[in-house]
Order: C-alpha cells, then sequence, then structure tokens
C-alpha cells in the first residue's frame, strides 16, 4: 500500500497535547511526506544561509551567530512547536533591535557585542516561559495591529538607511535619526568606496531583477519554471556565492578596500553561559522584554495564518514554550535572538512541508554548511550583505496601512502614524512603548464613554433595537437603555450622567430597564453607581429594573447591596420585562 500523508486534521496543529507535538506529528508519517519535507527542507536552507548570514550582520554579531540560530533553536522550535510549517531563526525586525540594544549598552562592557546579545537571548527566552508558567501570553497582545504595523514599517526603513554605509563604503555615524544618517551619507559623498558601492548597486539589480523577472524567463527554457518562484528564492545564495568569487579573485579587500565579512570559524558553536554582570542583566532587561514581545506576536501571527490554510490553529501556550526553549537555546550556543520568519515560513509552506521535519532537514544542511563551506564566508563582501538584506525588508513597508486603518478607524491610523514617527525619530523601544500607552489610552477613552441606547420592540416580535435606528414600539412610562460596556470605574460616572440626561428627556417615566447582554463585568465603582442610581431614581418614584443579565455577572451582584436595595426586578430577558412593565402601566 502506498505511504499514506500526514493527517491535517484536528483543533490544533499538533495532533494532540503533547509537550513535544512533533511525535504527534509523526505518528501518520509516510514516506510522501519524507520526500515533501525533504524537498521543502532543502529550499528553505537555501534562503536561510544568507538571511541568517545578512541578519547577524544587521544585528552587529559575526556571521556565524546568524547560522548557530539555525541549528539548536530551529531543532528545538521543531520538537515542542505546535506549528507544521513555522521556521524559526533570525528576523529583520529582532535583528535590527538586537543591533540597538548593542549600540546602547555594549560600550558599557567593553565593546562585548556577543555578551549583550547573549544576555538578551536568555531573557527573551525566561520571559516567554514565564508568560507560559503564569499563563499570562495574552500580555503580549498588548501590541495591537496598529502598533505592530506601524513598528515594522518603521523599522524597515530603519534598517535600510542602517544599510547604506555598508553599501556606500562611507564611515557610519553612531546615533541619529534617519534623515540625519542619510544627511551624513550625501554630505559625505566624496568618500564613497567606488568599488563597493558598484558591488552594492550591481548586487541589488541582480537580486531585485531575479525576483522579478527570473522565473518568467527561466520559464522560457523550462515551463514548470515559469511560476515556481524558485529563481528569485535561490537569487541570494548564488548572487553571494558570485560576490566572493569575484572579491577573491580580484583581491577587493586589498586592492580597492572593500570591506569583508571576514573569518567564520567553521565547526559546531561551543557551549556557553552568558556574562554574569548582574548590573547588565538589569540594563538590557527591557530590551529583551521587547524582543520577546515582538518575537511572540510576529511569530505567532504568521503560524496562525499559515494554519489557517489547513483549518488548524496554533496552541497558544505551546508557542509560548517552543519560543522561550528556542530562545535559551540561542543564548546557549552564542546565536542571535529567534522568532518566526514570514518570508522562510511561507515559503516552506508554498514549497509542500508536511511535518516540523522540514526545518530538521533545514537545520542540518546549515550544519554542514558550518563544517565545510565556511571559508567561502571570509571573501564575502558587506556590501553584498546589506543588498540582501534591503531586499528582504523592503518587501515588509506597506504605508498605504496607514490610509486604510484612517479610513476604517481613525483611532487605529492614528496609533500606527504615531508608532511610526515615535521608532524612528527616538528608536524601537521607545516607539513601541508610545504606541502600547497610546492604544491603551484610546481603548480607556472609548470604554469611558460607552454607547447607551434606548431601545424599543421591533414589531411583535421578542427583538428589541435602537429607537434611533429602527422603527420600533415604545412605551412612554418604560425606558428600556441597552448599556453597550463593561461597568467599571472608567466609565460609571459617565455611565450615571447619560442614563439620568435620558430620563430627563421622558417625564413620564415610571420603570427603567437596564438591557446588561453587553455587560460582561461590573465592578465595584459600578456597583455603587448602581445603588446610587436606584435610590436616586426611588425618590424620583421610578422603579430601576435590570434584564439580560449574564450567570456570571449576576453570581457577582447576589454577593453586593445591589440586588437587596433594587426596587424592581431582574428580567431573564427584555421582552419578559417589557411584557410584564406593559400590563403593570396599561
Amino acid at each position: 500500500m502506498p505511504d499514506k500523508p500526514a493527517s491535517h486534521a484536528g483543533a490544533y496543529a499538533s495532533d494532540g497535547g503533547s509537550y513535544a507535538p512533533l511525535i504527534g506529528f509523526l505518528r501518520r508519517y509516510g514516506r510522501g511526506d519524507f520526500q515533501r519535507d525533504l524537498i521543502a527542507g532543502l529550499i528553505v536552507a537555501a534562503i536561510s544561509v544568507p538571511q541568517a548570514v545578512a541578519y547577524a550582520f544587521l544585528a552587529g554579531l559575526p556571521p556565524q551567530a546568524g547560522l548557530y540560530a539555525c541549528l539548536a533553536p530551529m531543532v528545538l522550535y521543531a520538537i515542542l512547536g505546535s506549528s507544521r510549517h513555522l521556521v524559526v531563526g533570525p528576523v529583520a525586525v529582532a535583528a535590527l533591535m538586537v543591533a540597538a540594544a548593542i549600540g546602547i549598552h555594549a560600550p558599557n562592557y567593553q565593546d562585548n557585542h556577543l555578551g549583550v546579545a547573549t544576555v538578551i537571548c536568555f531573557e527573551a527566552g525566561l520571559f516567554l516561559l514565564l508568560l507560559r508558567v503564569t499563563q499570562m501570553g495574552g500580555l503580549v497582545h498588548l501590541l495591537s495591529h496598529p502598533v505592530v504595523t506601524g513598528f515594522i514599517n518603521a523599522a524597515a526603513i530603519l534598517i535600510i538607511v542602517s544599510q547604506l554605509s555598508a553599501l556606500t563604503g562611507i564611515p557610519k555615524e553612531a546615533g541619529g535619526v534617519p534623515v540625519a544618517a542619510v544627511w551624513s551619507i550625501l554630505t559625505q559623498a566624496s568618500a564613497v568606496n567606488v568599488a563597493t558601492l558598484v558591488l552594492g548597486v550591481a548586487s541589488l539589480a541582480l537580486l531585485w531583477l531575479a525576483r522579478r523577472y527570473g522565473d518568467r524567463l527561466a520559464g522560457r527554457f523550462w515551463a514548470p519554471l515559469a511560476n515556481s518562484q524558485t529563481v528569485a528564492r535561490a537569487a541570494p545564495l548564488v548572487v553571494l556565492l558570485l560576490a566572493s568569487l569575484v572579491a577573491a579573485l580580484f583581491a577587493l579587500d586589498a586592492e580597492f578596500g572593500v570591506a569583508m565579512a571576514g573569518h567564520v570559524p567553521g565547526g559546531l558553536p561551543e557551549l556557553r553561559l552568558p556574562p554574569l554582570e548582574p548590573l547588565m542583566w538589569i540594563e538590557v532587561m527591557p530590551s529583551s522584554a521587547m524582543i520577546a514581545a515582538v518575537a511572540f506576536v510576529e511569530s505567532y501571527t504568521i503560524g496562525t495564518s499559515l494554519a489557517a490554510r489547513e483549518h488548524t490553529r496554533l496552541d497558544n501556550s505551546q508557542e509560548l514554550l517552543a519560543l522561550g526553549a528556542a530562545n535559551l537555546a540561542a543564548g546557549f550556543t552564542g546565536a542571535t535572538p529567534v522568532a518566526g520568519s514570514f518570508s522562510r515560513s511561507s515559503v516552506n509552506y508554498q514549497s509542500g512541508a508536511r511535518t516540523p521535519v522540514s526545518s530538521l532537514v533545514c537545520a542540518t544542511v546549515i550544519l554542514l554548511v558550518l563544517l565545510f563551506l565556511t571559508p567561502l564566508f571570509a571573501a564575502l563582501p558587506q556590501a553584498v550583505l546589506a543588498a540582501v538584506v534591503i531586499l528582504f525588508v523592503v518587501g515588509l513597508i506597506d504605508l498605504k496601512s496607514i490610509v486604510r486603518h484612517w479610513k476604517f478607524y481613525r483611532e487605529d491610523g492614528v496609533t500606527e502614524l504615531i508608532t511610526l514617527a515615535t521608532v524612528l525619530a527616538f528608536g524601537v523601544e521607545t516607539g513601541l512603548i508610545a504606541g502600547v500607552l497610546l492604544s491603551i489610552a484610546f481603548f480607556v477613552r472609548r470604554s469611558s464613554r460607552p454607547h447607551i441606547a434606548l431601545v424599543g420592540r421591533v414589531g411583535e416580535s421578542q427583538s428589541f433595537r435602537a429607537v434611533r435606528r429602527h422603527d420600533v414600539e415604545t412605551h412612554d412610562h418604560i425606558a428600556v437603555l441597552r448599556i453597550d460596556e463593561n461597568i467599571y470605574f472608567a466609565n460609571a460616572y459617565n455611565i450615571e450622567t447619560k442614563l439620568h440626561q435620558v430620563i430627563r428627556r421622558r417625564p413620564a417615566t415610571d420603570h427603567v430597564v437596564l438591557v446588561c447582554s453587553a455587560v460582561n463585568i461590573i465592578d465595584v465603582s459600578g456597583i455603587e453607581m448602581l445603588v446610587r442610581l436606584n435610590d436616586n431614581l426611588n425618590e424620583r418614584g421610578i422603579k430601576l429594573h435590570l434584564s439580560v443579565v449574564k450567570g456570571r455577572v449576576l453570581a457577582r451582584l447576589k454577593d453586593s447591596p445591589l440586588l437587596e436595595k433594587l426596587t424592581g426586578h431582574v428580567y431573564f430577558t427584555t421582552n419578559e420585562a417589557m411584557n410584564k412593565l406593559a400590563e403593570s402601566g396599561s
């Protein structure tokens, strides 16, 4: 019988609740599955090598740090992760955040770049594991979509600007906003290294042409390549190899002063502990927490989108465990912090990967590169790495999203724009914090001014809708008011004020029914407000009633003084309340 492919059914993408979901993936693993995973793993490896080296370069770390991030961290995630297709490793946004943290803290510790990066890996991993243990993973979702989008747009711009120095050979000035960095490059145009610039621009042009026209051109010679993206995916690795060959043949470093990536030690990474300097751990902690949050949000978003195509979903808690363990492994092996990669994960899925075995194949290829091919990186021009980085991140820029969000919900557009501007002006951490605080401020502002609708019956049905929007039946002596928000300290006063305003406009009112279908929480401030409202209405001869109170809320109300003092009743439905109160007033 032919081998059956691994099943894609099940609530979770991991086929079970084990702490090692890979075991579940392998229970129905067949020869056909391995063939697909093998091909996908080889393709992902061809993309991972140039990206890993380039992102390590972006983070201010030696090239091998990026390659090491594709070994133990990738293997651990493949074993522990709940996604079939997510590929973890070095990513551009995390690399930029690491570079920023290194730029701030490394000078205080003898320029120990790798030491700072190792501490970040450990702290990020511990932070994610802490969220898993305390079941507080929801905290990372304070990074709302507009905040993340604005941050990624700004980060992509910062990354491109940061690569201009390597692309032109002009010395890079420390610090400064992007505009100042670009201005510095322009004012030092006479210091450009022509050979570096030509090599960098040529590499960028080749990469762009390969991505735009490569497969179309290859399809003329072999039809299956026409829409396969094979040329576009292989182009970065091919360009890196060609550039290394040209640099070695013409001695570009010695003859023309072209900066090279330098020596990359071969073999397996050495296991190491992070620097045991308490002050460094304390100073780096905010950066580590931010990197961990961004890594999880980015990874979970990518993994969820891929799982949705297979009609499965990820296990939030398992993802925290897997990413936390992967980052701890990165710290032990001298690697960069890791997260889910959008480009590599998408390629993994599109290449037909069935299980995380494809990541194990990719890690094996990276290991072979470290064992046998590292001498090739010694003659790798930094300008070409810069071109690869620019190519990979330019696709992340989506400034049109600001317009879309502004049209759909203006506060989200403002949040995204402020996040982008703050990141560009003051740095990644400040920008993220500003975006999160602004999102929270808008949420509090919105919930503190809740919508309260006067509702009536639709025809002879049991449905009730807002008077302003529908033709409904009402009674002069009954005011049925629906509160479309939780009742808590931030909005209790405003709710009370609005209720009194509505009642004053209805002088014949004898009964007020508060429809609580949208109320999930009533805190102490809310209870005190409702008790006060009940007393004030009672003094005016008006009875207060509640309807559609959820069981959890009603259980809390039984422990409060409200139900004892309530002048009216608690009705199961608004229809029941309307029928009984209408009869009493007829």
